[in-house]
């Protein structure tokens, strides 16, 4: 009854009462009801509450935001208890929002976040909710239906990734984005209470973000327990790290033209006490979310010089190592100098050091600084490898105006090449190419002395693989290049022909 009496609903009787009190008492009751009647209105609050409009919404999107969004959870909660109804909670996060926005500025951020709620508002069913949980998080509750299965929650999520990911423009270009999908069902919630669905799909979201961008995982009894193992995981990491415990280990990579040694590449390695070797695929990602990939680049480029004096030290002739970059890394705005420094500390010159780059990251419309970053290095004279070439999407465009010295080619083509008359036939094309643009190449995986003779005969100028040697801790690298060198002395030369 309030909401009628000082609601807005009160102001189209307005008339009618206006129309009444001249009937009954002339022009003096008409103003009176005319001037009264707003002012009674207005002292009661009515005009205040009338402008209220739908509370707790975003402005950005007109999303309903975090209480609003609780609450209408546990009321699908308690609904759907006993009923046979199923839902789920969706819950979106767009990935590398921060660095989106340091890139590209506040507009860009809040343009990509208006296509998103309207792209999810256009997979998504009338009734399906929608809310805002942070700056680059949203959740979506499903309307309870009587068929929804996984397989269903997973295609959903799927189509919403699908569709989130396209480009979106602003200011004469393209932003891309990806995001990380965690899902929860209604009969997976663990305790008997609306509160935690949300936590839970909360939960499968962090688990998601720990796999790597654009991932999807779905809640279980086992995700608390795998995400508890990933903190640990990531403290452990971070620790060892800090107490020098992850070392650069080198690999070398042979000259095919005259067997001896080219270069090596340094790899990250951890040797747990307690655990043994962990591999780069599980720390890597930890390092990555505690945010220290950073850190990392540093010790792997002061180690790598460190290998370099003293292999040059000793007599032996190592003309470049290689040290692996990923996207966050070639972000830093202050890369260049800090790499400069380094090579001015230890009286090294700039081609003595090689940056990785994976194909991925030189896109036809990469992140500026990034761009800034590679195009400095290669004028300051660093070599620029294209990594696991093949398997990204780099234009012809970008690898010249990158710089780009060497690509290798990824293990993918090489295994069982000398087998594979497919393979040979793309290993023939990338080598083809990189002719004609005047690129060294070097071909990665290299596994049997059958893949490194068909690789030399088709004019791969650098090898890398274990079948020219593991990763090994730089102890043990002085002695293989001396035995490596010894065994020139009676190694027969292979044919070459170029393609």
């Amino acid at each position: 009854m309030s909401r009628v009496v000082f609601g807005p609903p009160m102001l189209a009787f307005l008339p009618a009462i206006s129309l009444s009190a001249f009937w009954f008492g002339g022009e003096s009751a008409l103003l009176a009801v005319a001037l009264g009647l707003p002012l009674t209105y207005a002292v009661l609050g009515g005009f205040s509450k009338s402008r209220e409009t739908t509370p707790g919404r975003d402005e950005l999107t007109g999303f309903l935001l975090a209480p609003g969004f609780e609450t209408h959870v546990r009321d699908v909660f308690d609904r759907t208890e006993g009923t046979g109804l199923k839902s789920a909670l969706v819950v979106v996060e767009i990935d590398e929002f921060d660095a989106l926005v340091a890139a590209h500025g506040q507009d860009a951020g809040d343009i990509v976040m208006q296509r998103v709620g309207e792209r999810m508002r256009s997979i998504l069913r009338h009734r399906d909710t929608i809310a805002r949980l942070g700056r680059n998080r949203f959740a979506i509750c499903l309307t309870p239906i009587m068929q929804l299965d996984l397989e269903l929650c997973i295609q959903l999520a799927g189509r919403l990734q699908f569709r989130i990911e396209e480009p979106i423009k602003f200011g004469g270009t393209s932003l891309f984005v990806s995001c990380s999908i965690g899902i929860c069902q209604r009969h997976r919630v663990p305790k008997d209470a609306g509160s935690s669905w949300l936590d839970c799909a909360v939960a499968a979201l962090d688990e998601a973000l720990v796999v790597g961008p654009s991932s999807i995982r779905a809640y279980s009894s086992d995700t608390h327990v795998h995400l508890d193992r990933t903190v640990n995981l990531m403290e452990d990491a971070a620790s060892a790290l800090q107490n020098g415990m992850i070392q650069a280990w080198f690999q070398p990579q042979i000259c095919t033209d005259t067997g001896r040694v080219s270069g090596f590449e340094a790899l990250a390695r951890w040797c747990h006490p307690v655990k043994g070797m962990i591999p780069p695929s599980a720390f890597l990602p930890a390092l990555e979310h505690a945010g220290l990939l950073q850190k990392l680049s540093q010790v792997m480029v002061e180690q790598a010089l460190t290998a370099l004096k003293s292999w040059d030290a000793a007599g032996l002739k190592v003309p470049t190592v290689g040290v692996n970059f990923a996207t966050d890394e070639l972000r830093d705005p202050g890369l260049v100098n800090r790499i400069r420094w380094e090579l001015d500390r230890f009286g090294l010159t700039p081609d003595r050091l090689t940056i990785e780059v994976l194909e991925t990251v030189m896109t036809d419309q990469p992140d500026e600084v990034v761009a800034r970053n590679i195009t400095a290095l290669g004028e300051m004279g660093c070599h620029i490898d294209l990594d696991d070439f093949g398997t990204g999407h780099a234009s012809i465009a970008s690898v010249r105006r990158f710089r780009v010295s060497r690509i290798k080619i990824d293990r993918s083509f090489v295994t069982k090449a000398d087998h594979d008359p497919e393979q040979q036939k793309m290993i023939t094309a990338i080598l083809t190419m990189a002719e004609r643009l005047d690129l060294k190449t070097l071909a990665e995986g290299v596994e049997t002395a059958g893949e490194h003779a068909l690789l030399a005969q088709l004019g791969c100028d650098h090898v890398q693989g274990f079948g020219i040697g593991r990763p090994m801790p730089f102890d043990q690298t002085i002695d293989w290049v001396i035995n490596h060198e010894a065994k020139l002395q009676d190694a027969p030369a292979i044919g070459r022909q170029r393609p």
